[in-house]
């Protein structure tokens, strides 16, 4: 069987099994994995034969973008197109079109039936084939429960001579399991000037803070948030975000700010938060000088794995390269399983897992 060949599956055994120890930040009740052998086979074996059906909180794949490229790694460095004649072959992205869609489906079919209830899944992709791609999650996982169509801007702009605009982004697309995923809501730190621009009232005290609306969308017909206000009602097709109780309460600790024409509306104090809610524009650059082609940002995966997963979940990345996501898994306390089919991807993800204090168990699959 042709190790580079993501096309064919086979009949397949675990081998070659090192027990697994803990990452150095947190003990892992049961241990990691990484997985060196075809994606489809090792994700059916832990369905099948391991009972992780709806056990994973949380996956992130990068797969291949049906680029029609060979990418390689020489002299401790990644190559693409123009590699060098000695390079070694990470792996081989040669399928397009449907037969490239096809393959992403029968994984995306196993991703399902292993992602949790509570489950997210971040698909990594480029904007040439993306959104064959969207269809593809819409199919598998339900229009319903897409949640982002998230840019993530990955490098400097570029001074060309095609007849194009530059492409600096790719995407990602987000979707959960159900309707209530793991969300931890982790915060953009504020950039110079981001105080002053979001907060831009002082208070007596001189702190500063903004004000914002006490109702939300929605009529209620029925309880404390229907209930007028210091005889004031919500606006038509809406209510008070909470009940008039806990308004009166804001009111006498001076956390309501009152208009000259009457409208209350909520304080809210920069010191009190933790920075700014991430919208769905990131700028997460790749590394200038990757150690495996298509390597991406450390700081993406840190903050996916934040965001979306707890610290009793595990972490899945069926087309792991270099570990970057098992890597975030680790220093952030989550169990991790990897899987690759390229020996230098999976050579690559030890060494950043050692890198990172975390040991792990490694599973061969011996294909027929």
């Amino acid at each position: 069987m042709n190790p580079l060949d993501f096309t064919r599956t086979a009949t397949c055994t675990l081998i070659e099994v090192i027990p697994a120890a803990a990452t150095k930040r947190k003990p892992i009740a049961t241990g990691n994995l990484l997985i060196h052998g075809d994606n489809i086979a090792a994700m059916r074996k832990l369905i099948s034969e391991h009972g992780l059906r709806g056990g994973v909180d949380l996956i992130y794949i990068d797969p291949p973008f049906a680029t029609n490229t060979t990418f390689s790694v020489s002299a401790g460095r990644a190559n693409t197109i123009s590699r060098a004649r000695d390079g070694e072959i990470a792996y081989a992205d040669t399928l397009t079109g449907p037969e490239f869609l096809s393959f992403l489906r029968d994984r995306l079919v196993l991703l399902h039936a292993l992602l949790s209830e509570r489950g997210s899944i971040y698909l990594h992709i480029d904007y040439k084939i993306g959104h064959y791609v969207k269809v593809l999650m819409d199919e598998v996982f339900g229009p319903e429960k897409f949640r982002n169509d998230i840019t993530r801007i990955k490098c400097n702009p570029k001074n060309f001579a095609r007849r194009a605009y530059g492409n600096t982004k790719d995407m990602i697309l987000f979707y959960s399991k159900g309707a209530d995923p793991i969300r931890n809501d982790p915060r953009d730190p504020f950039a110079d000037g981001d105080i002053a621009r979001l907060y831009p009232k002082i208070d007596a005290d001189g702190r500063r803070y903004t004000t914002i609306p006490l109702h939300a969308p929605g009529e209620t017909m029925k309880g404390a948030t229907s209930h007028p206000f210091k005889g004031l009602s919500p606006p038509a097709g809406r209510h008070w975000r909470t009940g008039v109780e806990t308004l009166e309460e804001r009111d006498r600790q001076g956390l309501i700010e009152w208009s000259r024409n009457g409208v209350p509306r909520k304080r809210k104090y920069a010191e009190e938060q933790d920075g700014k809610r991430m919208q769905d524009v990131w700028t997460f650059k790749d590394p200038q000088c990757p150690v495996y082609p298509t390597e991406k940002n450390a700081a993406l995966l840190d903050h996916i794995v934040r965001a979306s997963s707890a610290p009793d979940s595990i972490v899945l990345d069926c087309f792991c390269g270099s570990g970057t996501t098992l890597e975030a898994a680790a220093l952030n306390g989550r169990r991790f399983i990897g899987i690759d089919q390229s020996a230098v991807a999976i050579d690559a993800a030890k060494k950043k897992l050692n890198s990172a204090g975390a040991k792990v168990g490694l599973v061969k699959l011996r294909c027929k």
